[in-house]
This record gives C-alpha cells, sequence and structure tokens, in this order.
C-alpha cells in the first residue's frame, strides 16, 4: 500500500445484488456495524447498573450525553431536548467511526472518510429540519429567508442567497467531515512511508527515520482530537440548523 489513497478503498466482504443494484456489503458497511456493536456495548455497560454515585462507564455515557444536551439547551432552548436523542446519536456515531478508523495494524476503515457516508448523515439532519420548519410554521417557515425590515429589491437579492446557503448546509455539512478524515489518514499514511523508507538506508537509518516517527506519533495525537471535534462540529451545526427550524432565527 505505498498509495495513501488506496486506504480508501471500498472492497465488497459480502457481493449482494437486488432487483439490479449492487447492496454489497464492503469494508465500509463492516466497520460501521463494528463501531454500532461498540456504541451498543458502551451505552449497555454503563446503563446496566445505574447508581448515585456513578462508575466510569456510567460517568462516560452520562457525561457525553448531557454534553449534547446542554448544547441543545444553548443552542435551541428547553424545545431542543425532544431532539437530543438524534443530535446524540449522530454525535456518537460519528465519534467512534472516526476513533475506530485510527486504530494501527488491524487494517481499520474510517466510514466516514467517504463522503457518501457524511452526506447520508447530513441529509438525515437536513430533511428533519425542513420537516419541523414546515410542520411547527407552515409557509411562513420561508421568512426564514427573507430579513425583516428589508425593501423588496434587496429582500430578492438577500433571499436569493440565502435559499443557495440553506440548500448547501448538507453539502457542506458532508464535505467538512469527509475532508478532515480523508486529509488526516493520507498526512499519517505519506510520514509513514517515510518511517520505512528513511529508516531503511544502510547509514545511521535511526537518524533518518526518527524524525518522520515523531511526526507521525504527533499526527497521531492531533487526529485523535480532530476525530472528537469533527464529531462535536457535526453535532454543534446540527443543532444551530435544528434552532432555525425551531425558532427561525
Amino acid at each position: 500500500m505505498a498509495n495513501p489513497m488506496e486506504q480508501f478503498e471500498v472492497v465488497k466482504q459480502v457481493p449482494l445484488a437486488l432487483a439490479g443494484y449492487d447492496i454489497s456489503f464492503t469494508n465500509s458497511s463492516l466497520w460501521m456495524v463494528i463501531a454500532l456493536a461498540a456504541i451498543s456495548i458502551f451505552l449497555f455497560v454503563g446503563t446496566s447498573k445505574l447508581a448515585l454515585v456513578p462508575g466510569r462507564w456510567q460517568a462516560s455515557v452520562e457525561y457525553l450525553y448531557d454534553f449534547v444536551r446542554k448544547m441543545m439547551d444553548e443552542n435551541v432552548g428547553p424545545e431542543g431536548r425532544r431532539f437530543v436523542p438524534l443530535v446524540f446519536s449522530i454525535f456518537i456515531f460519528v465519534l467512534f467511526c472516526n476513533l475506530l478508523g485510527l486504530i494501527p495494524w488491524i487494517g481499520a476503515f474510517t466510514p466516514t472518510s467517504h463522503v457518501s457516508v457524511t452526506l447520508g448523515l447530513a441529509l438525515i439532519v437536513f430533511i428533519t429540519v425542513c420537516i419541523v420548519g414546515f410542520s411547527r410554521h407552515g409557509l411562513h417557515f420561508f421568512s426564514l429567508f427573507w430579513p425583516k425590515g428589508a425593501n423588496p429589491v434587496l429582500g430578492v437579492f438577500v433571499f436569493t442567497i440565502e435559499v443557495l446557503s440553506f440548500l448547501s448546509r448538507p453539502f457542506t455539512l458532508a464535505i467538512r467531515l469527509f475532508a478532515n478524515m480523508t486529509a488526516g489518514h493520507v498526512l499519517l499514511k505519506v510520514f509513514g512511508t517515510f518511517v520505512v523508507t528513511l529508516g531503511s538506508f544502510g547509514a545511521l537509518p535511526y537518524v533518518f527515520g526518527v524524525v518522520p516517527l515523531a511526526v507521525n506519533v504527533a499526527l497521531t495525537a492531533l487526529e485523535v482530537l480532530i476525530a472528537v471535534v469533527q464529531a462535536y462540529v457535526f453535532a454543534l451545526l446540527a443543532s444551530l440548523y435544528l434552532n432555525d427550524a425551531v425558532n427561525l432565527h
């Protein structure tokens, strides 16, 4: 795997077809299932024996849930509580997919490095926002795109920009996550190749190999941070978009 892009290749694990469509179970599907299994175990263990003084597992689950709940309270208000399960589910799924993809030596795959996965998650948020907006406000939901008190000429101009901005949300949300995860893994692969290539020199292999190795260690720590931050940013933007639908702000 000298090519740093080979790590993103989707490989069929179980070839399947339905009505002429390819629905094969791939390595991306496998690691999403692994992420769901890990999340299920994490939540089950953390909530199976609830205690007034929580243990480490229970405290971890409660911290993540309270983190999302407070974020919804701050950005949406009291009515945002009913959307906490949705945003929490997306947040923890993205977080586990990001982190599992960083595990070395086992051929880990990062589903969130593919725009098809991130776009699917973004469309869930976008469609939910549209459904909530129209169900709560009807056609008045379009007032979100019209600046209050604007004259007709300026209003039409701003309305066009706001509609285009609104329609681009799922794409920007998807591309942001996909691009960050892809770029980070490419850097890790490139510097990992440098470790092997420069470390194989006959003279002073440790001198040549230690620098890219140190960089790779630092990049790995940075990627862990990015994995957490990108899950947070995805959930944060989802809460802000839901605020628009609930409060027309």
